[in-house]
């Protein structure tokens, strides 16, 4: 892609996200976009249907760096969970400004459920790793688990984060395991 509209692209992503902190999404028009970005209504369309399709390119563009700065690479079966898990909650301390925006923004639902349908991947991609069945549903687990792991994140960060990335990683870490001794569904393959 042209360096040029990359450059554009970035600045009215920017310029969105930082109006996003401000106010609320409703209250956002493309010229305050167009206007902070230091580009003409013309450039913000040009990229993007509406504002509906930036909002939704944000938040993709926000759930794949979380994804790719805090999962572990192709086969790479040397991250921990607990590792992955560390990672996962720096990432979100680092950029905590956009995730408490997304998830207390009751208007947003776009972002909840892509974020949903992210850690559904997620967990799924652990268990196939770790080589993890389980004698139950595993659909439910899945969903269990994610669903968990989405509501501790939202106290986490709607709460001014009120433990480190490393303690939160381990707590979930432990809840998952004890899940794990107390039901007994798993077991490796």
């Amino acid at each position: 892609m042209d360096r040029r509209i990359e450059k554009s692209r970035q600045a009215i992503m920017d310029a969105f996200t930082k109006l996003m902190l401000e106010k609320d999404f409703e209250k956002i028009t493309i010229n305050e976009i167009a206007e902070l970005a230091n580009v003409n209504r013309g450039t913000v369309y040009s990229h993007y249907v509406d504002i509906f399709d930036l909002l939704n390119q944000c938040i993709e563009n926000h759930l794949n760096k979380l994804f790719e700065n805090c999962q572990p690479r192709g086969n790479d079966s040397s991250i921990s969970g607990k590792d992955a898990l560390c990672k996962t909650f720096n990432y979100l301390e680092q950029n905590a400004f956009f995730y408490s925006k997304m998830l207390m923004s009751k208007s947003i639902t776009a972002f909840r459920n892509r974020l949903h349908a992210l850690m559904v991947k997620s967990v799924e991609e652990q268990l196939d790793m770790n080589g993890i069945t389980t004698d139950g549903n595993r659909e439910i687990m899945v969903q269990y688990f994610a669903s968990a792991t989405i509501g501790v994140i939202e106290w986490w960060i709607t709460n001014s984060m009120p433990y480190s990335s490393e303690y939160m990683a381990e707590q979930l870490l432990s809840l998952m395991e004890r899940y794990q001794n107390v039901t007994a569904p798993l077991t490796r393959s």
